[in-house]
């Protein structure tokens, strides 16, 4: 009996020790997406415009990386925070803890050299190495055209300086280790000719993460495979507000078989048109996360290739209930 327990105790230390190393390995060897490139890039007027376009209309940098006026329907950016970082993601929000999206005006990444801030984008590993929060949609930018993520990076270096220090991050256990494991190399992918509508619109809908809220994740924050696009993804709001994402798949029924694509982009552009009147919200309307206000000023090319690409995809038949209140 007295050996069963010294090896029971002895399988007890390795089994501990094992642990420790492992959680030691993916808490301090982790990121490894390897070095940031030694790049300059080139701030030519076509680039910066291109990049603005991207970081405001498509890719959206501009919508998280400031802070948003919850009080007005889509909650456009409040004046002064434009890229200056500080929107607050916490627990109510159903996050693993408490996160401030950064500042990223060039306050912040002055230090920053051009190759880490590409590296960051495309991988989720930051400057000092720090594990990026998926939150920001670096898998899926590190399947950008390389020129388009060179395009943002030269914008970036031109907009306003905004002194504005956030708070750190402070994630709950074990996602703490977990969010590690997460960074991946790029596999940077050149972006599709226009005239191919199908595989451009899979293109922008890929770096605009549509999927990311168009579909169902489980409890521990995962895609659950067979439901991209197929809408039913929960957002807590205060007072009891649940806001479900719709179903944009073909789905004539549940989903968007019945539009044009007129009448796609017309959705779209209804918030930039001169006659919209921004909805003021009182303490128990509705909201949405979709940003209506930066979406509007996507080019109606794009919209459509979006739209036919949404067309091309499996269609799911999921009913959504678009507002509830617990």
């Amino acid at each position: 009996m007295r050996k069963i327990l010294k090896v029971m105790a002895v399988l007890l230390v390795v089994v501990i020790t094992g642990l420790a190393l492992v959680a030691f390995y993916v808490k301090k060897a982790l990121p490894d997406v390897g070095d940031a490139p030694d790049i300059q890039v080139e701030r030519t007027k076509d680039r910066i415009e291109k990049g603005k376009y991207l970081a405001n209309h498509v890719v959206a940098c501009m919508d998280c990386h400031s802070q948003r006026d919850w009080t007005v329907y889509g909650a456009p950016i409040k004046e002064g925070t434009f890229g200056a970082g500080g929107e607050r993601f916490g627990k109510e929000m159903q996050f693993p803890g408490t996160l401030y999206s950064p500042n990223i005006t060039p306050y912040a990444l002055n230090s920053w050299t051009d190759g880490e801030i590409f590296r960051a984008i495309t991988t989720g590993q930051s400057k000092h190495g720090k594990a990026l929060f998926p939150l920001m949609g670096y898998l899926n930018y590190g399947k950008m055209d390389k020129e388009d993520v060179y395009s943002i990076i030269a914008y970036l270096r031109t907009i306003p300086a905004i002194t504005n220090d956030v708070p750190e991050r402070e994630l709950d256990f074990p996602v703490n280790f977990i969010v590690n494991t997460i960074p991946a190399k790029a596999s940077l992918t050149p972006r599709p000719a226009k005239t191919d509508e199908v595989a451009y619109g899979k293109y922008l809908a890929t770096i605009a993460n549509c999927a990311d809220c168009h579909s169902q994740f489980d409890n521990k924050g995962n895609m659950i495979e067979g439901t991209e696009f197929g809408g039913g993804r929960t957002f807590n709001f205060p007072g009891g507000l649940i806001v479900t994402t719709p179903n944009i798949t073909a789905d004539a029924e549940t989903g968007i078989g019945n539009w044009t694509s007129d009448l796609f982009v017309q959705k779209f552009k209804l918030y930039s048109d001169s006659t919209y009147q921004q909805q003021k919200l009182g303490e128990n309307d509705f909201n949405t996360p979709m940003p209506w206000f930066m979406y509007t000023g996507m080019d109606s090319t794009d919209l459509t290739a979006i739209f036919k690409y949404l067309g091309s995809v499996k269609k799911i038949k999921n009913k959504v209930t678009r507002f509830v209140k617990q």
